[in-house]
């Protein structure tokens, strides 16, 4: 009997030094957690036997039990790097479209392969939820693979100019009419932006700014030469700035003017009552203040729309179709009160809608767990939501080797959900969680498993010693 009490005590001491061994082999595997052996005590009577006076049968082991809590982290450059900072785990399938076949694992090293969807280093397809873009709510609890689609996006062509602008009071006054957009001493200030055709061609849209000098020479006063004097300008037009608009191609060259359309019959306007006509015939647009610098009119009140642009295909547009037909672009451009103060010349807002095709230049992933790719167009767009996981009693999770789990029956059905909702964790982009092995303690559980062997070992031997010392009385 105590042949059999002392094996069970080296069986145990075994596996307490196995699971020791096991726990300081994996204490640099990343979403790694700890095992520690349980044993019990064997215990058995009978009848027929005095329970005061039972020793017991040994030890055997109850379990080994994986210890859940959370490991320390380790930041990365890699933004697809997720840590779980809480209660949860990832869900990983080995085939994309069978989902339902996942394991949970704390492991969150994740990359794109060449299909561009996320997976782990063992090829598994990270899965996640869809996100309706207009409310930033998950759609569906229906756990899919996560796919970063390089390119995004169709072309769109330029329709909606939005412009904030403060011109200064100070400037110097100029006559509309000798605008050149080569010659920047005939207008005060510009600014740029790119607008796209349908193909997502780019092209540079500038807008010029003229404070109007009146025009007329006979009401402006005149130098000792008897030349207008510079700056001045006719009575009633210190508050009136004339706007002018080109658009060049990428390699600099004016690829046309853009000439305002009155409303109505939708003949280019022209003369001084309509707007200002450069030298070269271009048409622009007025712009007057009140002399508290808001404004009191934009283009005489009508809407400010462009003539078809008629970009062609030899400018890299689409300004006639296949049939020979016009594909008319025009541009609706808009102020947004504009002032004019005595401070410096200031865009507030310029912007367009257009878009070409976009190529992913970034992927961020925020504590939600939602996927942000970032492309070249500048769309910024949530491609998802990474799927979390738990369960009721962590322990009973089976594990599967590769820091991975499978739902066991002591573990209670899954429970899918999202980051920070109800009581799973967040997650933390860049960073990676370490395993939760704590070495110092393993090393004196490691001393520990040595001394238990050593000390049933020696008892086995007593146990020899003395059998020998029964069959040598004669």
């Amino acid at each position: 009997m105590g042949f059999n009490i002392s094996l069970s005590g080296i069986g145990a001491s075994q596996k307490d030094l196995n699971t020791t061994s096991n726990n300081i082999a994996n204490s640099n595997t990343f979403g790694f957690k700890e095992s520690r052996a349980e044993f019990g005590d064997v215990y058995s009577s009978s009848i027929f036997s005095n329970a005061k006076t039972t020793t017991g049968g040994g030890v055997q082991t109850s379990v080994v039990a994986q210890q859940f809590h959370e490991g320390s982290s380790v930041y990365t450059n890699n933004p697809m790097d997720m840590r779980i900072s809480g209660s949860g785990f990832f869900a990983v399938a080995d085939d994309k479209l069978q989902p339902q076949n996942n394991s949970l694992t704390r492991n969150g090293a994740f990359h794109l392969d060449k299909d561009n969807q996320i997976v782990n280093s063992e090829g598994q397809y990270l899965l996640g939820y869809q996100v309706d873009k207009d409310t930033d709510q998950v759609s569906s609890y229906e756990a899919q693979s996560l796919k970063v689609p390089d390119q995004f996006g169709q072309p769109r062509e330029s329709q909606n100019i939005n412009i904030g602008v403060n011109v200064p009071a100070s400037a110097p006054a100029k006559d509309p009419a000798r605008f050149d957009f080569t010659d920047p001493s005939t207008y005060n200030k510009s600014t740029s932006l790119t607008m796209y055709d349908s193909l997502g061609q780019p092209y540079k849209m500038t807008t010029y700014y003229v404070k109007d000098n009146g025009g007329d020479a006979a009401t402006l006063p005149l130098d000792a030469n008897g030349q207008p004097v510079e700056g001045a300008t006719s009575p009633g037009a210190e508050n009136r700035w004339a706007v002018y608009y080109t658009v060049t191609d990428a390699s600099g060259e004016k690829a046309l003017d853009i000439n305002m359309t009155p409303e109505g019959d939708g003949e280019v306007a022209t003369g001084d009552a309509n707007g200002p006509v450069a030298s070269d015939g271009q048409q622009g647009h007025y712009i007057e203040f009140n002399t508290d610098g808001s404004v009191k009119s934009i283009n005489n009140g009508n809407p400010i729309i462009t003539q078809s642009l008629g970009l062609s295909p030899e400018q890299g547009g689409a300004g006639v179709d296949m049939n020979g037909a016009d594909q008319a672009q025009t541009l609706n451009i808009k102020f947004d009160d504009p002032t004019q103060y005595a401070s410096p010349f200031e865009v507030r807002r310029f912007n367009e809608d257009g878009a070409t095709t976009g190529f992913l230049t970034k992927v961020d992933i925020d504590g939600k767990g939602s996927i942000v790719a970032t492309y070249s167009n500048g769309e910024n767009v949530t491609l998802g939501r990474v799927a979390m996981v738990r369960v009721a009693n962590e322990q009973g999770l089976v594990s599967k080797g590769g820091t991975q789990w499978v739902v066991g029956q002591d573990s209670g059905a899954p429970i899918w959900g999202e980051a920070t909702q109800g009581a799973f964790g967040s997650i933390k982009s860049g960073t990676l969680e370490q395993s939760n092995i704590d070495m110092t303690q393993e090393l004196v559980d490691l001393i520990t498993a040595q001394r238990n062997f050593q000390a049933n070992s020696r008892a086995l031997e007593v146990d020899n010693q003395l059998q020998q010392t029964i069959l040598q009385i004669r």
